[in-house]
C-alpha cells in the first residue's frame, strides 16, 4: 500500500494532460506521433517524468496529429527590473513564479519573462535557463541576477562558488530563540522516502547556514540568513530541522491559510560586476503579506 510520502512520479501522459489542459487520449496520440520528447528522447506515455527532466512539444503538435488540438498561447510575463546594463540584471521575483520552465511549469517563468524582454541572455546553462546563475523556490519571493553574456556568468558563478557574491534572507519562524545567532552545519540530500523533498541526510551534500535572530516576536521569530552554501530548499530544511520551521511552509512544517505562502524573501543580493568589478548592493523591501503575517503572530503567546 502506498503511503502519503510515497506518491510515484507522473506517467509522462497524464503530465502533459494536465500542464497543457488536453485529454489523456490527445496528449497520448501526441506522444505515439513523436512529438514529445523527455530530455532529448522520445517518450513514451507511461514513462515517469522526474522533476528535473526536460520535456519538448513539437511545434508540429500546434495543429495536432490525427484532429488533435494543441494551442500554444505565450503568456506575458512580468518582471519587476530592480538593475539592469549590458551585462547583468537583477530581478525581483514575485512569490508563486518559477525560475525556469519544469514539469508541470511550462511556462510563465522568469526565464520566459526574460526572453520576453528580446535581449540576449547567456546560455551557458542551456537555452531553457537562459541567463539563469541561481534559483529561487518557486513560492519564495526575492532578488536574482541574471547574465546577459557568458563571460559575465562565468563570473557570477564563481562569486557563487567563492560566496564573494552575498544572498541574505528575510525569514519568519515558529517559536522563540535563546541565542541571538547561529550557524546550522548539517548536509542535505533527497529525501530518502519522497523524492519530491530534501532533508538531513548523512553523506549528503555540505551544507551551511548563518541566522541572526532580527525580531522576537509573540509567537515567533524573525530572522536574517545567509548561505555558504546553496543546496536545494537549503534554509527550508535547516530551519525546520532545528524546530523553527518557516511560517507557512506546507512541505517542511506546516500551512498558513491567512498566508498562503512560506515567510521566506531574498531581501539582499551583493555581488562584484563582472564588468567594471566594482562591489553592488541590491534590496528588496519585505512583501506586505509577510509584514502583516509578523504583525498577526506578534500577538500570540507561545
Amino acid at each position: 500500500m502506498t503511503s502519503a510520502t510515497d506518491v510515484p512520479l507522473p506517467r509522462l501522459d497524464v503530465w502533459l494532460a494536465d500542464s497543457r489542459s488536453i485529454t489523456r487520449h490527445a496528449a497520448r496520440t501526441l506522444i505515439d506521433a513523436g512529438l514529445v520528447t523527455v530530455d532529448g528522447r522520445p517518450g513514451r506515455p507511461g514513462q515517469r517524468v522526474r522533476e528535473s527532466a526536460l520535456v519538448r512539444v513539437s511545434a508540429a503538435a500546434a495543429d495536432g496529429p490525427q484532429g488533435v488540438t494543441l494551442a500554444h498561447v505565450e503568456q506575458p510575463v512580468h518582471l519587476t527590473v530592480v538593475y539592469e546594463d549590458e551585462t547583468l540584471a537583477v530581478i525581483d521575483k514575485p512569490s508563486g513564479m518559477v525560475v525556469h520552465p519544469a514539469p508541470g511549469h511550462p511556462a510563465g517563468t522568469v526565464v520566459d519573462g526574460l526572453k520576453q524582454r528580446g535581449t540576449t541572455w547567456s546560455l551557458l546553462g542551456g537555452a531553457e535557463r537562459a541567463g539563469i546563475v541561481h534559483r529561487l523556490d518557486r513560492d519564495t519571493s526575492g532578488l536574482l541576477v541574471v547574465a546577459k553574456s557568458e563571460a559575465a556568468h562565468r563570473s557570477l558563478a564563481r562569486q557563487l562558488s567563492d560566496r564573494s557574491l552575498g544572498r541574505t534572507y528575510w525569514a519568519l519562524v515558529h517559536s522563540g530563540f535563546r541565542e541571538a545567532s547561529g550557524t546550522i552545519d548539517a548536509p542535505i540530500a533527497r529525501h530518502p522516502r519522497d523524492r519530491r523533498r530534501m532533508a538531513i541526510v548523512e553523506g549528503g551534500r555540505e551544507a551551511v547556514t548563518d541566522f541572526v535572530v532580527v525580531e522576537r516576536l509573540g509567537g515567533a521569530s524573525v530572522l536574517e540568513l545567509s548561505l555558504r552554501t546553496g543546496r536545494t530548499h537549503q534554509i527550508r530544511v535547516h530551519l525546520a530541522s532545528i524546530g523553527h520551521p518557516i511560517v507557512g511552509d506546507a512541505v517542511y512544517g506546516r500551512p498558513d491559510l491567512a498566508l498562503g505562502r512560506p515567510a521566506l524573501h531574498a531581501k539582499r543580493l551583493r555581488l562584484i560586476h563582472p564588468g567594471d568589478g566594482s562591489e553592488r548592493t541590491f534590496e528588496s523591501p519585505i512583501p506586505t503579506e509577510l509584514i502583516a503575517a509578523a504583525d498577526r503572530l506578534s500577538n500570540v503567546r507561545q
